[in-house]
């Protein structure tokens, strides 16, 4: 235990003296937290729209006045022709086309239907989607209204249907902060923990330093030990930082207990330092233990369910993503915070990290006797 004191006063002391490695794990993750969930908006807004009206109606103007007063579009301007809203569509200026055809009131009255034909930009597949999709609901609602106002005697003589009322639970506003800043918390604990654990006996072994230690008695699972629990501590304090930004700039509080989450800290710290611990004793210059932990990360960031479900991808991709701490604790930290799940409940997630840590951390240690 006493050498264990000393490695890990060694390390302190070391992490203290160096100003940039404190700013770059303290200040940095803030700034990020600050700004990414202001750029990572799930909601789309100002869509691009562009209108062939050949009907120049009562009828068609109110429409259209009702599209655009929605919040979600913007009115890129009336063309004459459906080609040349094409070519708007073609310069990337319209994200959208509604053609409303000649003679659309009187048949919308006389015939009690009438098609509209929209066009849409679907490069940008989930901004196109929720497009059609804002679009499509607008145009519904507006058919009911002069339904009503035209035909009123409708009501009585509709046949039999069902109506949908929804609840959304445990974000009833649709905030997509309450989704994304905990996810983005995760993704900046996960950047701190495994890049600066892999730098650490990289930086040892530039200097020399690895091979005075190599000559001495300490035990190679106290020296790993050693290197783990000061970037531990240093994650918790970046943790909670996080969730006081998020508290005091997004309004999230954590519905769960507090012990859950920090319970849950623990064992992901424990298995992201693994593996940045076992990068470094792959590597042997800190450009080799950054070019593999950006790797890492960069997978991570994409498959574990931070800006994309995990349950759309195939079983290939979701069988590798039960190997990724991340996705567990992102699932961790989503529950804790928006359903207030205890430990009961993400025992599976917990259990999972687990053993990857163990994992990760046999890994290194065994890895670092062949390389000693």
């Amino acid at each position: 235990m006493r050498t264990l004191f000393f490695l890990l006063e060694k390390e302190g002391r070391q992490i203290l003296r160096n100003r940039g490695i404190l700013s770059t794990l303290l200040i940095a993750p803030l700034i990020q937290l600050i700004l990414l969930p202001l750029a990572a908006d799930y909601s789309v807004k100002n869509i691009q729209i562009a209108v062939v009206d050949n009907d120049h109606s009562t009828f068609s103007q109110k429409m259209i006045a009702k599209i655009t007063a929605s919040g979600h579009f913007k009115l890129l301007g009336y063309v004459a022709s459906y080609a040349e809203a094409l070519k708007l569509v073609e310069a990337d200026q319209a994200d959208l086309v509604i053609e409303i055809p000649a003679n659309f009131e009187k048949k919308l009255v006389r015939e009690d239907k009438e098609k509209l034909f929209i066009a849409v930009n679907a490069i940008e597949g989930t901004k196109a989607n929720l497009g059609a999709g804002y679009l499509g609901s607008i145009v519904r609602s507006f058919n009911d209204e002069i339904r009503i106002q035209w035909q009123p005697s409708i009501a009585a003589n509709d046949p039999p249907r069902i109506e949908v009322a929804s609840s959304n639970w445990f974000n009833p506003y649709l905030d997509y902060h309450l989704y994304m800043v905990p996810a983005i918390l995760v993704t900046l604990v996960t950047a701190m923990a495994s890049l600066q654990s892999a730098f650490n006996i990289v930086q040892e072994k530039e200097s020399g330093t690895i091979e005075q230690i190599n000559v001495t008695p300490i035990k190679k699972h106290i020296f790993i030990l050693g290197k783990l629990i000061p970037f531990m501590i240093l994650g918790i304090i970046v943790f909670s930082m996080g969730l006081l930004v998020a508290r005091l700039l997004y309004g999230i509080i954590p519905v769960g207990n507090l012990l859950v989450l920090y319970g849950s800290l623990v064992v992901y710290l424990f298995s992201m330092l693994g593996l940045g611990l076992l990068i470094s004793t792959y590597s042997n210059t800190q450009m080799q233990a950054l070019s593999l932990a950006f790797f890492f990360i960069n997978i991570f960031n994409m498959m574990s369910g931070i800006f994309s479900a995990v349950d759309s991808m195939p079983q290939w991709a979701k069988i590798i993503v039960e190997t990724f701490p991340p996705s567990h604790f992102i699932k961790i930290m989503r529950m804790v915070v928006l359903k207030g799940s205890a430990f009961s409940d993400i025992t599976y997630h917990l259990i999972a990290m687990a053993i990857i840590g163990i994992v990760f951390n046999l890994w290194a240690i065994i890895n670092y006797r062949k390389t000693s």
